[in-house]
């Protein structure tokens, strides 16, 4: 599959004090084990073999590196989502959407995704086990949701595969705001899923597939080998713990 992919690399509404914390205008040009972030994120998808490399930000210095990496400049929408509904209206699909704070992101990573991604899905999302994610870098605090067959954190790569996709991207636009509190999200599936979820009987795969047939399309998820793919840049202490893994 020839897939285009988008990396979001939008800037808060007033700037971003982690950023100006460490004396650069955007997270996007933290440097880190050498290089700006979005520098390594182009190169792993460019690795992956990823034929077109969309970057979703404004002008100024994150779009003048994007061009000089080779990669295409489009206008963001307010909202990571919205900017996803943007890069589908140039490319389509199949798109594979992550973010420039993706620092440790691999091209063996985006490859899993596409390849792991079910026949028949419009969606795919790859999450990572607690598991997995504390036997890669143990000690690292991850926002989890907690489901019957693991604790799951996302890893910023998704999947968008047909026309279909677009009925999920728009539905991500309600869930942003809850995207902390899973039980408000399983809540809009119906009482009886949050009776199920408050009582540890759901599993992840059971609401994923619920939640397509709510909105119209098939999401399925690819559980992610490496549990550093759900290692972002969010906070000094994971700038702390890239900067120790890029070192080795």
């Amino acid at each position: 599959m020839s897939v285009t992919a988008l990396v979001l690399a939008g800037s808060r509404p007033g700037g971003d004090p982690f950023a100006e914390g460490l004396g650069v205008a955007h997270k996007a040009l933290i440097e880190v084990g050498g290089a700006p972030m979005l520098a390594r994120v182009i190169g792993a998808l460019q690795a992956a073999g990823c034929p077109r490399i969309l970057v979703s930000c404004a002008p100024g210095p994150v779009a003048q590196l994007a061009g000089q990496l080779g990669a295409e400049v489009i206008a963001p929408a307010p909202g990571p989502s919205g900017s996803v509904l943007a890069a589908l209206d140039v490319a389509g699909t199949p798109l594979l959407v992550t973010t420039a704070d993706h620092a440790l992101l691999r091209p063996a990573w985006v490859r899993e995704l596409i390849e792991g991604a079910p026949q028949g899905s419009d969606v795919a999302i790859m999450l990572a086990e607690r598991h997995a994610i504390e036997a890669a870098l143990p000690g690292s605090r991850r926002t989890y949701l907690r489901f019957a067959d693991g604790h799951w954190s996302g890893c910023n790569l998704f999947l968008l595969r047909g026309p279909s996709a677009r009925a999920a991207v728009t539905e991500w636009t309600r869930v942003e705001a809850d995207r902390k509190r899973p039980w408000r999200i399983v809540a809009r599936l119906g009482p009886g899923l949050l009776l199920r979820y408050l009582s540890g009987r759901l599993t992840l795969a059971d609401a994923l597939r619920r939640l397509g047939g709510r909105i119209g399309c098939r999401i399925a998820l690819v559980p992610a080998a490496d549990g550093l793919a759900a290692v972002d840049v969010d906070k000094p202490a994971d700038l702390a713990d890239v900067q120790r893994l890029l070192g080795r």
